[in-house]
């Protein structure tokens, strides 16, 4: 992969242009310091990948990543000093456009650091070749009480995201209270070590509780709940939440379709499916399932998509019923699932 990095710290840079140039498969395209020059190199060589700092002069990261996105998009990855002490700025990247972050390798004793660094690269190398390389991304146009887990679940809401998923996910379960008897289950494609981040962030943004899942939970009525794990989410025949490593070889983890396929075979009352945006197709063949299954399909459409690449695959699968605006599905789930504030 031709890859860019973009940092103001020349220790920093010169650390991840060591990693890099130590691969054979692997060549630094472009150094730039401010996240300005990181735009206007981004014009000039688009890279297949930028290796994003959040905290540079003239754009920050978060800045960069949406005029990046806006104007000359390719894969982004957030790296930085110690992501979990910048929580609001890496999500409002991931928000923006970015697929993942990881902690910047130091230049003393970073071996550990290299191989983390290089297993997300890795993956990203495999999202890019499987959606047709960056040329094909598109511009685009406080935590309540759980209910008790014994009460039943009779309506299940599945949202699957990837790029540009957490600002979409928080954007559109935005002042809404499930009703009861209704569970929200969330998978987004993010790192395992940050994915309890994730959760508290979103808590933050939404009036219903949120939680990660931990294995064999049960769902939850009224609440959101939240893939944790590089593993697979499952619900399996008795309607708990496990995860699995296999498919082992696939390279969105964890894997929208999987679990889509999973409430497809397995739920047996009223569920909806909603793919938001994200790199590659993952989610679409899920969503189609559920459709087949009778269950409700919407799908992001592409001018409020980060990137348009799941919910395209789902519109030409045919597996959404309704194509909408990320402004819209929102208050489509509240006119049709319910609203918890009625009468609760």
């Amino acid at each position: 992969m031709k890859i860019a990095i973009a940092n103001d710290v020349p220790m920093a840079a010169e650390a991840l242009r060591r990693v890099i140039a130590a691969t054979a498969e692997h060549q630094v395209l472009w150094i730039a310091r401010t996240g300005g020059e990181a735009l206007r190199m981004c014009h000039d060589k688009r890279p297949d990948l930028i290796l994003m700092d959040l905290n540079m002069p003239e754009l920050d990261g978060v800045e960069a990543t949406r005029r990046i996105m806006d104007e000359c998009p390719c894969a982004i990855l957030i790296v930085t000093g110690r992501p979990q002490d910048n929580v609001n700025q890496v999500f409002r990247a991931l928000g923006a456009g970015a697929l993942d972050v990881t902690a910047t390798p130091m230049l003393q004793g970073q071996q550990d650091g290299a191989a983390a660094l290089l297993a997300k690269i890795h993956t990203i190398e495999k999202l890019v070749r499987h959606s047709g390389g960056s040329q094909a991304m598109q511009p685009r146009g406080a935590t309540a009480p759980a209910e008790r887990p014994e009460e039943a679940i009779h309506t299940l809401v599945a949202i699957g995201a990837s790029t540009g998923g957490p600002a979409a996910i928080a954007q559109i379960l935005a002042g809404w209270r499930a009703p009861r008897g209704c569970a929200v289950v969330v998978v987004q494609h993010i790192d395992e070590n940050f994915a309890d981040n994730f959760s508290k962030w979103l808590g933050e943004q939404l009036a219903m509780p949120v939680r990660s899942i931990e294995q064999r939970d049960e769902l939850l009525s009224g609440t959101v709940l939240i893939a944790k794990s590089n593993d697979h989410l499952l619900l399996d025949e008795k309607l708990r939440l496990v995860y699995d490593a296999n498919p082992k070889d696939y390279a969105y983890r964890p894997s929208v379709d999987v679990f889509f396929q999973c409430i497809a075979r397995h739920w047996r009352g009223t569920a909806f499916g909603v793919l938001l945006t994200g790199m590659g197709r993952d989610g679409a063949e899920g969503l189609l399932a559920m459709r087949r299954a009778g269950m409700h399909t919407v799908a992001q459409d592409q001018a409020s998509s980060a990137v348009y690449g799941m919910p395209r695959a789902a519109a030409e699968l045919g597996a959404a019923q309704l194509i909408l605006p990320l402004g819209k599905i929102g208050p489509f789930l509240r006119s049709t699932v319910g609203n918890g504030n009625h009468g609760a």
